[in-house]
């Protein structure tokens, strides 16, 4: 037997930079039996992982990750690690660029087999055949063999690091030390939190009857953030769940035993759609009544049109509940530093309401050093540029409970909230908005589904509750797929909402509505891109009486798809 050859020289150290770093990921159950992770790149998502992750600041390099075409200029191979417990595991790794005439369907799609052992293993870009149709980088897909087990933690630890082309370079990896979550820094950290605990009747009487032993439900209603989304596991890492937990040592026996527990967050939508959402997905058509109810809507509300009034009003329809509830505004933070605190909370401010804000929380200690007060970084905090990590939900949890523990060692105030007196700071108009649907009709209403006589199965769906598996958003809806008669209603009301289905797919097609005959408004189901729930006002403040609602196809669109999930009627 011969001796062993001489190994190849080592290939010269591209320069490069992460863009995931360390990411705890898991699989979700497909309907192959396969476990994916979705990581999207889209919507300025890989631009934003480009900065925090790998420090880049040329903005022409950033610009050029923005395409397809720019991407190849400056990627020369993609570097993958896996690591799970069994290093024997095949985990496949998938880029996808995102089509121009198909989203999803004509692009071109990068995979390569990664061993689950640690080890870096590289795909290199000009040994691949792309689409004449790329658009730019959509998705990053880890595919397990197996879903996430019940109970399981992280399934797997990835890294993923763009190696560039020659011409470019790239800062040096900055190396970063575990977050200490017991140094001082992290409680002074923790005490910018609380905007203010406001009158905390509510509170203090939920916690105390829970420490007696009561039975006390709280709910968290919000988007993707409190969805779970960038938590691995996205059901008992979130900070709603955390919160949860957190409340059970706290005021209950440590278990669930008496302190029960709701989460209602949904991806991409408002309190515009939060409102419309309250009674099915919180209060549960009336089985569950809450106790305490989170508000999360800081950074989903650019998408509400009512610049607030939406709000203002599903926090004055929760107040308005028999039972008193406690009502907390939660204030998230995306990775530039944004949210809408200063135009929401005057809400809490008005009403008295404890407030805790995770922009106040981590921001200023972003921009300082470590060892100088800075805890955690911006790539330990965020999972993308709009998600916390497991880490970030913990340190939102955290928040929350401090709150909770604050007003627990508190004297009680005196409940004197009086919402008829109080003036709503953003409006109020729609307190009392009802979901109209397929499955209920509180308005009595006439209705005549035309050619949108279908019902449609590929909905937006959450993660609710302890779930893993989604739930399916608004199921009882009427969709349109072809034909030019119109869906009609005659409807005695004040204001009526459209609730439709945005889609990325290519036969979707575009909707008018038009009130006694005049066209209100256009419903085009692809600009934002992809599967949710969009809801529009169709009109509002008129004189109650009996209006014609007609939702046409547009001139063009009569053979493509279109869903009305359902409308909101004001009285």
């Amino acid at each position: 037997m011969g001796g062993p050859k001489a190994p190849k020289d080592p290939e010269r150290k591209r320069q490069g930079f992460y863009i995931m770093r360390n990411k705890q990921v898991s699989g979700f159950v497909q309907p192959d039996g396969t476990g994916v992770q979705f990581i999207y790149l889209n919507d300025g998502r890989l631009l934003s992982s480009a900065r925090i992750v790998g420090n880049i600041a040329d903005e022409a390099m950033l610009e050029m990750l923005a395409s397809t075409e720019g991407f190849r200029k400056l990627v020369h191979s993609i570097g993958v690690s896996v690591e799970t417990g069994n290093s024997e595991e095949q985990v496949e790794f998938a880029l996808q660029m995102y089509g121009k005439r198909d989203t999803y369907g004509s692009g071109t799609t990068l995979r390569m087999q990664v061993p689950a052992d640690g080890m870096e293993y590289i795909l290199e870009l000009s040994a691949k055949e792309w689409s004449d149709d790329d658009d730019m980088p959509g998705q990053i897909r880890f595919v397990f063999d197996k879903p996430q087990a019940a109970g399981e933690d992280a399934q797997a630890a990835v890294s993923v690091k763009l190696y560039l082309n020659d011409g470019f370079t790239a800062p040096e990896t900055e190396e970063e030390s575990a977050v200490d979550f017991e140094t001082p820094y992290y409680q002074e950290m923790l005490e910018r939190s609380l905007v203010q605990t406001g009158n905390n009747a509510r509170l203090k009487k939920a916690i105390d009857r829970a420490k007696n032993g009561e039975d006390v439900t709280i709910a968290f209603i919000g988007g993707s953030i409190t969805q779970g989304a960038g938590a691995v596991p996205i059901h008992t890492q979130c900070y709603a769940y955390q919160t949860f937990k957190g409340l059970c040592a706290l005021a209950g026996k440590g278990t669930e035993e008496n302190i029960h527990y709701i989460k209602a967050g949904v991806g991409g939508t408002p309190s515009e759609l939060g409102m419309l959402r309250y009674d099915r997905d919180v209060l549960r058509d009336g089985a569950v009544t809450p106790d305490i109810v989170v508000v999360e809507f800081a950074v989903n509300d650019e998408g509400d049109e009512t610049k607030g009034e939406c709000y203002d009003s599903l926090v004055r329809r929760i107040l308005a509940s028999p039972n008193k509830p406690a009502v907390i505004l939660l204030f998230a933070v995306f990775a530039n530093d944004w949210n809408l605190q200063e135009r929401l909370s005057v809400v809490g401010e008005t009403y008295r309401l404890p407030m805790v804000s995770t922009r106040d929380t981590v921001v200023e200690q972003f921009y300082k050093k470590s060892g100088q007060g800075r805890v955690v970084t911006k790539s330990q905090f965020f999972y993308d540029c709009y998600h916390p990590t497991n880490t970030g939900h913990k340190i939102m949890a955290d928040g929350l409970l401090k709150l909770m523990k604050a007003v627990d060692e508190s004297p009680m105030d005196t409940d004197d909230l009086n919402l008829a007196s109080v003036k709503a700071p953003l409006g109020d108009a729609f307190e009392n908005v009802r979901l109209l649907d397929r499955s209920q009709n509180p308005a009595a209403a006439q209705i005549t589904c035309g050619d949108f006589a279908e019902t449609d199965e590929e909905l937006q769906g959450v993660e609710m509750d302890l779930n893993l598996a989604p739930t399916k958003q608004f199921p009882h809806n009427w969709m349109h797929t072809r034909g030019r008669e119109p869906f009609e209603m005659d409807i005695c009301c004040t204001g009526l909402l459209l609730i439709s289905k945005d889609s990325g797919a290519p036969d979707a097609g575009c909707a008018e509505v038009y009130v006694d005959g005049e066209r209100v408004l256009t419903a085009d189901p692809r600009i934002n891109g992809w599967t949710h729930c969009n809801p529009q006002i169709c009109f509002r403040g008129r004189e109650k009486k009996t209006y014609h609602v007609e939702v046409r196809m547009q001139a063009g669109d009569e053979q493509k798809a279109f869903t009305i999930l359902g409308f909101g009627c004001l009285d």
